[in-house]
């Protein structure tokens, strides 16, 4: 839920019932319109992106910068808590809510019911779009793999999330000399990754299922879980200056019962569920029932204050090892282009870029802190490719490339510590601007990384590795045919 949401609330409980239900007709053109416009912006500017050899979601990010409040206004969303009039002054702010009222009859005192109404359908509609991104994720993924990369993942996720907060925090303490709970929640902020914007680069470049994309996965699924730790642990603090250790303890029990144990029970039961869609006749199969079983673990995992993707995600791993996974790979391909663009979109329309005008005496020390923040938040990541150990030939330089963008996550932060009253106006714009630089510059650079590989030469280690898996295949084969033609077959002589 937003934090704008009891103001949401009391707007609509202020307006007469009559009038409220007139309004459903505007809000439904309303809602369209910011669809046009999100479509629009995602497949021009991801055209523009392939066609310059970038990658199709940096296109869409810019797209929504471009439709959104630093640019054009057609997309605006009240970010953190807002007063009744901030929500009327946002509202005539819009250029798609003016464009209403000159074409739909919208009059002034409707203006913020549908206003409110629209942003908040669009930003759940964005976040279905995830749900479905991670769904999709998890499908494309292989659990078999993920588990053998486990320990690595683990590493990457642990160092990930400790140098950057670590580092941030200290930093801002002896450096700047900021206070201990601003600082701490700013470090927090830079912890996290935005799984979805990696992921959808690697699902472009088909490396999904690579050792660094499979160990980007899971390091990203495990950053989330310590991520949202984390929050709970700093919001906490900001809240009454303590933590609640009893609550830290529930969430990281609830974190560890839950994906282990949807995936270890998914697993038994998925025979009897390829059964039931096996039996089932009517159109829509398997992809609703599997969406249903999607959508079920996504309620689950929200309701135990983790994230819903990640019950989205762990939905698509179960499926991967169906023999559904190909029918269910094709089947979710126009639902999630249908869907995920307005994630993407809406991340890039909340984005201020009025932040980044130094002209601005307040933007300033937020600018400074901001390169500091930049800095520890790309190093960090870095570092944590570093955490990939036992694996010979595995590109750590991508894996830590990979970790680096923070997109929404880091956006929470934000906003959770601006309503809070927690962050100055100078750290919040250093958080805001911190998280600008890593999700626009990690795609682009991800995907350069994973280029040059796939153009480079093999490394000595490669040549070593593969000359001797040759090998151990001669030997193999040598010692089966030096065998009589009974035992290879398994027969006995005679």
């Amino acid at each position: 839920m937003n934090c704008w949401d009891p103001v949401l609330l009391a707007v609509e409980a202020a307006a007469p019932i009559e009038g409220a239900a007139n309004l459903s007709p505007l809000i439904l053109v309303a809602v369209l319109m910011a669809l046009v416009v999100i479509y629009l912006a995602s497949r021009i500017a991801g055209e523009i992106a392939v066609r310059l050899s970038f990658p199709p979601v940096l296109g869409e990010l810019l797209g929504g910068v471009a439709v959104g409040a630093s640019a054009l206004g057609l997309l605006v969303f009240p970010e953190g808590q807002v007063s009744g009039q901030e929500l009327h002054a946002l509202a005539q702010s819009s250029a798609l809510m003016q464009f209403l009222q000159a074409t739909a009859g919208l009059d002034e005192g409707s203006l913020v019911q549908v206003f409110s109404s629209q942003s908040e359908i669009v930003d759940i509609l964005s976040e279905i779009g995830v749900i479905i991104l991670l769904f999709e994720i998890g499908l494309e993924s292989d659990l078999a793999e993920l588990l053998r990369v486990g320990p690595q993942a683990a590493a990457v996720a642990i160092i990930g999330v400790a140098v950057p907060f670590l580092a941030g925090t200290l930093g801002l303490l002896y450096l700047f000399h900021v206070p201990v709970i601003p600082a701490v929640f700013a470090g927090a902020a830079l912890t996290a990754t935005s799984i979805g914007i990696t992921a959808r680069v690697l699902a472009e470049l088909q490396k999904l299922t690579s050792p660094e994309g499979q160990v980007i996965i899971g390091a990203a699924v495990l950053d989330d879980v310590l991520g949202i730790i984390i929050l709970a642990v700093v919001a906490g603090l900001a809240k009454n200056g303590e933590v609640n250790l009893s609550d830290i303890g529930i969430i990281i029990l609830s974190a560890i019962v839950f994906l282990v144990g949807s995936i270890v029970l998914g697993r038994l039961l998925s025979p009897y569920f390829v059964a039931l869609l096996n039996s089932l006749k009517t159109r829509g199969n398997p992809l609703l029932p599997a969406l249903v079983l999607a959508f079920l673990l996504a309620y689950v995992g929200q309701i135990i204050h983790l994230e819903a993707i990640l019950g989205a995600f762990a939905a698509g791993l179960i499926l991967a090892e169906t023999e559904k996974r190909q029918e269910l790979e094709e089947q979710i391909k126009p639902i999630s282009d249908l869907l995920v663009p307005i994630f993407f979109v809406c991340v890039g329309a909340k984005t201020n870029l009025a932040v980044l005008n130094p002209t601005l005496p307040a933007n300033r020390e937020g600018l400074i802190i901001a390169v500091f923040l930049i800095g520890v938040a790309i190093v960090g990541k870095l570092a944590a490719g570093l955490g990939a150990f036992g694996k010979p030939g595995i590109n750590r330089y991508a894996i830590g490339v990979g970790m680096i963008p923070r997109g929404e996550v880091g956006l929470v932060f934000a906003g959770v510590g601006a309503a809070s009253g927690v962050l100055s106006d100078a750290l919040d714009v250093s958080i805001i601007v911190m998280v600008i630089a890593t999700t626009f510059v990690a795609p682009l650079w991800l995907r350069g990384v994973l280029i040059e590989e796939a153009n480079s030469p093999p490394s000595l280690l490669d040549l070593q590795a593969e000359a001797s898996e040759q090998d151990r295949k001669d030997s193999t084969d040598e010692t089966a045919s030096a065998l009589p033609d009974s035992e290879r077959v398994g027969i006995p002589e005679g």
